[in-house]
């Protein structure tokens, strides 16, 4: 019984890590997507919690059943036409993009604050990767069974300070008082949703094959959904009542930690620096095990391929390719998700008798 509960908290922390990323704990995604919808941005977090429980359990399930090994497989199986392996360049090349944004990002905030040069900053964040990547999948677990209980603490933290000694400002009243910003909250729901599952597909892959139970899986899918909601409330929660302020900054979190002083923001810096290194780990082992799987190049190997073109692509400017590539991730991923539904459901008799492994 320990051993299974285990299972799950791994399956939950690696599921909250890979989605959380630097964006989200930094509180720029939820502004973006959420907070600026008002109040209706509580139900679109809960909305994307269930939208997570019912796509990842999808996918688990095809790839548990199938003995798939990494999103590409995925996608072969459910497109298996020129559309199918359009997604999956485009997905690796997204996953690329993301890696070497988070490389350069390591480096810049090592920079700012030590002042030693970026490369440097760079190079600390893939040495400390490979330790755990050439772990493989018992790595990636490992970085997320630390990184996310810290930044759950932290965040609860910020939250119970805000309850302890600014009520008036998380009152009802209070929040209810901020006007929306923008209208749409369904379809922002809906694409922040399909993109970060797609996203974290390259995870739940090669992790629910490991696994082999279906019921751990999806146990640990629907713990993890449930703590990354809560989490997203928390977050949108501080952003509102601090709002209109949150616009004009990168890390809108910092400036709500700066009220409880210097120690609480440098903790909430440690966190986004660690979320972005869970992210980057998330990331290079995604490519890694497609890389494995289509050129049958061994993983560890692939490990070096993806650091080193990360690495080169981090030293250049490429804001026109992630402005050009997000927004057609987004689109794919909501074709992905329709994809994903309609295989299951052609097939569901067949994907919901499969024997359970002991």
């Amino acid at each position: 019984m320990k051993k299974e509960l285990l299972k799950v908290f791994q399956v939950a922390t690696v599921f909250i890590g890979t989605i959380v990323g630097a964006g989200l704990a930094s509180g720029k995604e939820i502004t973006e997507f959420f907070t600026q919808y008002g109040l209706s941005s509580f139900l679109g977090i809960i909305g994307c919690g269930i939208f997570y429980i019912l796509m990842s359990s999808i996918i688990s399930k095809i790839s548990i059943h199938y003995n798939l090994s990494s999103y590409s497989d995925v996608m072969n199986i459910i497109s298996p036409n020129i559309f199918g392996k359009f997604t999956g360049v485009i997905t690796t090349l997204f996953l690329i993009s993301s890696a070497s944004i988070i490389l350069a990002g390591s480096g810049a905030l090592i920079h700012q604050f030590f002042g030693i040069p970026k490369i440097i900053g760079s190079l600390i964040m893939i040495l400390v990767g490979i330790f755990f990547l050439l772990r493989d999948t018992e790595g990636l677990i490992e970085v997320n069974s630390f990184i996310v209980p810290g930044l759950v603490c932290t965040l609860s933290l910020i939250t119970v300070l805000y309850f302890t000694f600014c009520k008036d400002s998380v009152s009802l009243n209070n929040i209810s008082s901020f006007p929306p910003r923008k209208s749409g909250i369904l379809f922002s729901t809906i694409l922040y949703a399909g993109y970060n599952t797609l996203s974290a597909s390259g995870v739940l892959v090669p992790l629910s094959t490991q696994m082999k139970k279906t019921r751990t899986m999806i146990m640990g899918i629907i713990v993890g959904s449930i703590g990354l909601t809560i989490l997203c409330l928390m977050i949108n929660l501080l952003l509102t009542v601090n709002q209109p302020y949150i616009y004009k900054y990168e890390i809108p979190l910092l400036f709500v930690a700066n009220r409880f002083g210097n120690i609480i923001q440098a903790l909430l810096l440690v966190i986004i620096w660690l979320e972005m290194f869970s992210t980057e780990v998330s990331d290079i082992y995604s490519i890694s095990k497609t890389i494995e799987r289509s050129f049958n190049i061994k993983f560890k190997k692939a490990i070096f391929i993806v650091i080193g073109i990360a690495l080169v692509i981090s030293q250049f400017g490429f804001g026109n390719l992630i402005t050009k590539l997000y927004p057609m991730f987004g689109l794919l991923s909501l074709i992905f998700i329709f994809q994903c539904i309609f295989f299951f459901f052609k097939h569901k008799k067949e994907l919901s008798n499969m024997p359970e492994e002991k």
